[in-house]
């Protein structure tokens, strides 16, 4: 058997980047963090309870960081909460990022002495008594925690292999067509995609244009479930009025429905059987643990929601402009891509591109060769979130596989490069969307199931999540079986 640690960067190799929450919301460090200095023992509940080993700052020693040091850290009744500095935290985590990245690739963009000096400016700003305690804590929630952004954020980041790896406290990623989700399934943690048109996505490259805004996604990632609302809260900003973040959730409540697959798409694989059993162990404890009723049910259209989600990638917006295409993206300004000449090029080992991505662009060419079939689907798509909306109103959970396989090989996806369908259709029908991991498969690999609920509810989902991690584990510290 693999270890967890080999495994978590199966498919998510995307390059890190690590850097400090300084407080400053939508630059390549955005994010206000929750603290890491001496004088805020917050900070120190927040950051060392998040270090996946034993934090013995003058060693290094690395190792699962075990319930018994979290209290003795930070919970104990009977005990003062450990107060180290944001400097010492961040070297912490750089420490454990170079003892891992070698076996993961997921790191290449380190800056770890600009990370050190903007912990020694937090360091500094707290030692000279800049406000008091809580006026911090309110202005800057996420002060002076280190944490990786995805690369699309012109930076290089590997998020969801990053945090299941326990090198980096929370991560902010993208989500298209489950780039958030699928990473964060992958390697056993939580990821949010929100509510479209919630949080911003300034920054990001490639920029989306045309209807793809709609489509495109920031979010949060991170490793303990409790994480996902705070982050949300600073990622949105001003848009954050537009959710109930801090409406009250009982589960008793909420009307729970179950869907174990698609429907039997050909484009996507069937769903793994230790996938459906853990669905299926999640709905016998909601029935018999908060004695709710979940309903099983079938929608139809998600048959083809690889399809709807091409078709609605590829449609015009409200004002009639055409989304842009995927070759010119994989042309990146440059010559325009022909993906058949690719394909060809692929196979004798001399395309730059990967299957996946030549196949999307065989699939775009061959929709615009069929507009009124492209048509219909985009019309299926808003009859599906027509249906999706009234199906989960304001009150509605839906428990959908995050992906049909568990975390594959490298490689190994080629024949199924569309798997991605899973996830993808979420983001066409714009509903938030949080990945919740399950434990662990029969071969060490990571389970998890996508909570869904109805636009601008994520507080639902997020309820969800906190539940499912005290229920079912969470994160799985790498080496723990």
């Amino acid at each position: 058997m693999e270890s967890s640690v080999e495994n978590v960067g199966h498919y998510d190799t995307d390059n890190g980047h690590c850097t400090t929450a300084n407080g400053s919301c939508g630059s390549s460090t955005c994010g206000h963090g929750q603290h890491a200095l001496r004088r805020a023992p917050w900070y120190g509940q927040h950051a060392l309870r998040r270090a996946p080993w034993p934090l013995h700052l003058e060693t290094g020693h690395a190792g699962c960081f075990q319930e018994q040091h979290r209290a003795k850290l930070c919970c104990s009744a009977d005990r003062e909460p450990l107060e180290v500095k944001c400097t010492d935290v961040v070297q912490a985590y750089i420490k454990r990022i170079e003892e891992i990245n070698p076996l993961v690739n997921a790191v290449v963009k380190a800056r770890f002495d600009a990370a050190l000096q903007e912990a020694h400016h937090v360091d500094k700003l707290l030692s000279e008594g800049h406000g008091d305690e809580d006026s911090l804590q309110e202005k800057f929630p996420f002060l002076g925690v280190p944490f990786t952004v995805k690369e699309a954020f012109a930076l290089h980041g590997g998020e969801g292999c990053v945090l299941g790896a326990a090198c980096s406290v929370i991560g902010v990623g993208s989500d298209i067509g489950g780039s958030i989700r699928m990473p964060a399934f992958f390697n056993g943690v939580f990821g949010h995609k929100p509510t479209t048109g919630v949080v911003p996505n300034d920054g990001q490259f490639p920029n989306a244009l045309g209807v793809r805004t709609e489509f495109l996604c920031t979010g949060p990632m991170c490793r303990y479930a409790e994480d996902l609302k705070p982050m949300l809260r600073v990622m949105a900003g001003p848009g954050v009025r537009k959710l109930k973040l801090d409406e009250k959730v009982s589960l008793e409540k909420v009307k729970f429905y179950c869907m174990e697959h698609d429907g039997g798409s050909v484009f996507v694989s069937p769903v793994d059987r230790e996938i459906l059993q853990a669905q299926r162990k999640v709905v016998e404890h909601l029935e018999t643990q908060c004695g709710v009723q979940v309903q099983h049910i079938t929608i139809h259209k998600m048959k083809y929601a690889f399809q709807i989600w091409s078709a609605m990638m590829s449609s015009r917006d409200s004002d009639g402009q055409e989304a842009q295409l995927f070759t010119d993206l994989l042309g990146d300004h440059g010559k325009p891509v022909w993906p058949l000449w690719e394909l060809m090029k692929w196979f004798l080992g001399m395309s730059l591109h990967t299957i996946p991505a030549i196949a999307l662009a065989l699939t775009e060419k061959l929709m615009k060769l069929n507009p009124g079939g492209n048509a219909k689907l985009v019309s299926m798509g808003h009859s599906l979130r027509t249906e999706m909306m009234n199906l989960l109103g304001t009150d509605g959970i839906l428990l959908y596989p995050s992906h049909p396989i568990v975390a594959p090989k490298h490689y190994s996806p080629l024949g199924m490069p569309f798997n991605f369908a899973y996830t993808g259709v979420f983001n066409v029908l714009g509903l938030p969307v949080t990945q919740c991991p399950l434990g662990l498969s029969s071969e060490g690999l990571p389970l998890g199931i996508q909570v869904v609920a109805g636009l601008h509810n994520d507080h639902l989902t997020l309820a969800m999540a906190r539940y499912l991690e005290k229920a079912f584990g969470g994160w799985v510290c790498p080496g723990k079986s």
